[in-house]
This record gives C-alpha cells, sequence and structure tokens, in this order.
C-alpha cells in the first residue's frame, strides 16, 4: 500500500538542464531499467521504508537520487528529479520544527539528526537548491493545489483486478465495482496542466482571495492569499515552458470508486473563486463546502486509530 500522500510535480524540458544532466537524464529517459510510471511510488516507497527501518535509521540517503518521472509531450521530453536527498532533509526540518525535542528524539536518535543537519548546513552554504521539483502533502490535498487546474486536465485511471486498468474521466459514469475500491497499480486521479496556465490561473486567483479570505495562514488546511503566493514563488522558480503535475497519489485508496468518480475539486474551486470575483457569495460558500465537506473526512484519518 502507497503511503496516503499526494503530490505537485514539475517537469522541466530536458533541454533546460546544464551538461552532463541534460545528457544523463536524456539518456536515462530511453532506459529500460529505470522505473516506471506505474510502479515508481511503489520504488520510492520501498526505498524509504527500509532507509527507515534500519537500525540506526537512516533519515536522509548519503546520495542524491537519480531517478526521475519522465513525461513525453511534442517530441520534448520533460523531467521531474525525484530529488529524494533534498525533500528528505526538507521533511526532517519540518518535522523537527513541528515536534518537541523528546518527541523527535523517540523516532530519530539525537546523533543521526544532528548529523543530518549538520550535513543539510553544508549543502546550503555550498549554495546547492532548495527547491524541489516535488511537493509532498499527506492525507490530504491542500485546496491551493487545486488553483493551477482546470477540469479537462483531469485524468482518472481505475484498476480493476485482472484487467490492468481502464479510464474512466467522465464522473457520469456509472460507478465501477458498485462503488468498492481497488489498490491496483494503475488506480490514480492526475491532472497536468503547462507551466504558463498554472502561473496565470494562480496570478489570476490571488487578488481575488486576498480579498475575500486574507492573507491568513493560521488554518492550514483552507485557502489563503500567503499560501497561493508560497505556491506562485514554487512554480516561478522553475522553466517556464515545464509541465506542472497535480497527482492524488495513494490517496486514492481512501476513496472508493464512487468518490474518486465524483470527485470535482478543480472544478470546484474553479467556480468558487469565479463566485469570488463576481460578488456571487451563496454560490462561492456552497462551493467551498463541498470542498471542505470533501477532504475534512479524509484529513480525519490521520488520527484515527
Amino acid at each position: 500500500m502507497l503511503p496516503y500522500a499526494a503530490y505537485l510535480r514539475v517537469y522541466e524540458p530536458v533541454t533546460a538542464f546544464p551538461e552532463p544532466a541534460r545528457t544523463l537524464w536524456t539518456v536515462y529517459a530511453d532506459s529500460r531499467r529505470r522505473p516506471r510510471r506505474i510502479h515508481a511510488l511503489g520504488v520510492e516507497h520501498r526505498e524509504a521504508a527500509l532507509r527507515l527501518t534500519a537500525s540506526p535509521p537512516e533519515v536522509v540517503p548519503e546520495r542524491e537520487s537519480r531517478d526521475a518521472y519522465v513525461r513525453r509531450l511534442d517530441d520534448m521530453i520533460y523531467i521531474c528529479p525525484w530529488g529524494t536527498r533534498l525533500r528528505s532533509w526538507l521533511a526532517f526540518e519540518r518535522f523537527r520544527g513541528e515536534h518537541a525535542a523528546g518527541v523527535a528524539a523517540a523516532f530519530v536518535p539525537p546523533p543521526v539528526a544532528e548529523r543530518a543537519m549538520s550535513e543539510f548546513d553544508q549543502w546550503k552554504r555550498a549554495g546547492r537548491p532548495l527547491r524541489p521539483h516535488i511537493l509532498t502533502s499527506t492525507w490530504h490535498v491542500p485546496l491551493d493545489w487545486f488553483v493551477p487546474f482546470a477540469r479537462g486536465e483531469r485524468c482518472l485511471m481505475l484498476g480493476t483486478p485482472g484487467t490492468g486498468y481502464r479510464k474512466a474521466d467522465d464522473a457520469s459514469e456509472e460507478p465501477a465495482g458498485h462503488g468498492s475500491a481497488t489498490a491496483a497499480p494503475a488506480r490514480t486521479l492526475i491532472y497536468v496542466t503547462s507551466m504558463g496556465e498554472a502561473r496565470r490561473r494562480v496570478e489570476a486567483a490571488l487578488p481575488v482571495v486576498r480579498e475575500n479570505l486574507g492573507d491568513g495562514t493560521e488554518e492550514v488546511y483552507l485557502l489563503s492569499a500567503g499560501r497561493l503566493e508560497t505556491l506562485a514563488r514554487w512554480l516561478g522558480g522553475f522553466h517556464p515552458r515545464a509541465l506542472v503535475e497535480l497527482d492524488y497519489g495513494g490517496l486514492v485508496h481512501l476513496l472508493d470508486d464512487r468518490a474518486l468518480r465524483a470527485d470535482e475539486s478543480v472544478a470546484e474551486m474553479t467556480v468558487a473563486l469565479t463566485g469570488m470575483e463576481r460578488g456571487e457569495v451563496e454560490l462561492t460558500v456552497a462551493m467551498y463546502k463541498r470542498l471542505l465537506a470533501r477532504w475534512r473526512p479524509v484529513r480525519a484519518l490521520e488520527a484515527a486509530n
């Protein structure tokens, strides 16, 4: 079973990478040995689990990953490096900041933690990049992640036992399996858009959200201009012709087929923002309530016994 997390990824054109990385990624994209998309999350998860269950745990790998997610469009190769080492450092830094020292030490021995953070400080002092190509969110999809996308950019795949998968983009179709969830590897819900569209939609939403919802970040699960600005800065650090992907990841295993078909979070966010802009309060509130009603029960599972 995959971790209950969603992912926001940026794929840059292979030509955006400096040499020798450009040549290495080009060769990698054609390699038969690289993890294919359908298996990549599982490979990432297994590698992380092996590190964390070691004694002592290896919270950050010694070397940066040489793997990546690959897309092809119009004869161009697009690369999203896993960046496992950088993402591990960032995640561990956040973990230590959110928990008391005694609690953190119960998970990772202090000498291991101090060595990991010392190596991260060296990485920073060397001027190495601190912007990962992949953002991760456990137990929910942040509401601001829906803003860069449009309903028509959705791709839903429902895995069916013994038959691989089938595409089910139309939420009006009859649900498969009478609403029963499946755990086939191909079970995915993904949105993909161009970087230009993603930036345009976020920039257009910013003044609307600031005027109606404010800049605050007190409630981490709600939409705010502050979080949209953070997202805009992250997107702004990549190549303008990159691709942006929202992947529900392991969250698809918390939702049955009926719920996934009915999930119109991106469309509801679009309508909510349009309602805010036009001053249509009832429409905005209705869409916003639908979003919260869908994701609050999923987030609540984090604390379930």
